[in-house]
């Protein structure tokens, strides 16, 4: 059977302190059902605001519907993202994502669980780390 979740039916929830740095707010969660693995959310970062570093056992895709935003793999450069873009993180791979300094960013987030477990924490992003990308 068809399952419609209606616009506003559910209650944003707060992107908890432990893995987002500023304020995240989390929309419209949405989780298939068995034998489905996949899993999602509209999430919105206020300027600064970020994950932390995280990996994903399947990978994640992310859907940039409004802002500016950037995305970092462990070791690699500072990417921005900005509405339309698609993000493709490979199973495994250390990165965070989040709004630039001065505006806000909002993503859809799609992942698949493995055995339950659909993303692994790890330490905050530093302000060091956090910086916009370098022109050349």
């Amino acid at each position: 059977m068809i399952t419609v979740t209606q616009s506003g039916s559910q209650p944003s929830a707060r992107g908890p302190s432990d893995y987002f740095t500023g304020s995240v707010r989390i929309d419209s969660p949405f989780k298939g059902t068995d034998p489905a693995r996949i899993g999602g959310a509209i999430v919105t970062f206020e300027p600064s605001a970020r994950t932390a570093w995280h990996t994903h056992p399947l990978g994640q895709t992310l859907i940039v519907t409004a802002g500016y935003g950037l995305v970092q793999e462990w070791d690699g450069p500072v990417r921005e993202i900005r509405p339309g873009d698609t993000v493709w993180i490979p199973a495994g791979v250390k990165h965070w994502h989040g709004a630039a300094p001065e505006t806000s960013m909002t993503h859809i987030a799609i992942a698949e669980a493995q055995d339950g477990k659909v993303v692994d924490w790890m330490e905050k992003v530093s302000d060091e780390q956090y910086t916009l990308p370098k022109k050349s």
